[in-house]
């Protein structure tokens, strides 16, 4: 039996990653390769013109080559609520693929599977792809968003937490 180790550089980036908070996501598609999600934390904007994301995606993923396939994608930005959720598309559940986009939580109407009551939605087109490592780094060319308020949930210390909106006196509801 062959043991991998880690070198200590590669486990100090972890260490140091685990303390960077990420919003957390589940990035979407559906086409000839077929329907897809996977939870992704990482994830930037890259400029507004044109509107464009980044989306990195382990190359040895199942949904890696399904995704740059499609080419058009949804960024589901999870609130706060949503941990379940982001532990069934990360795999943690096995809950298998099929079962998920079954729930009726989607919205129907949309070419690419969009959470209803996800914090944003961003649908776009995959415009760019460039291998680094072990990941593929997308270029989302950014369609149309939509945007709720809530709470957010994010990825710390290897760890959901959620990140409550914090009201104002005068705030809309």
């Amino acid at each position: 039996m062959m043991t991998t180790t880690i070198s200590p550089d590669r486990t100090d980036f972890r260490e140091a990653m685990a303390h960077l908070p990420a919003a957390v996501n589940i990035l979407t598609t559906d086409g000839p390769g077929g329907r897809i999600g996977m939870t992704v934390s990482a994830v930037c904007s890259v400029t507004d013109a044109p509107p464009t994301v980044l989306v990195c995606v382990n190359r040895g993923s199942a949904s890696h080559d399904v995704i740059s396939g499609n080419g058009r994608v949804c960024l589901n930005v999870l609130g706060g609520h949503h941990e379940e959720l982001a532990l069934h598309f990360a795999g943690a559940t096995k809950v298998p693929m099929p079962e998920r986009f079954a729930w009726d939580i989607w919205d129907p109407a949309e070419p690419v599977p969009v959470l209803r009551d996800a914090l944003v939605n961003i649908i776009g087109t995959v415009r760019d792809l460039k291998p680094m490592g072990s990941h593929s780094v997308m270029f989302v060319e950014v369609e149309r968003v939509r945007v709720r308020h809530g709470d957010s949930l994010v990825y710390f210390n290897r760890r959901f937490h959620r990140l409550e909106t914090r009201r104002e006196p005068g705030d809309d509801e």
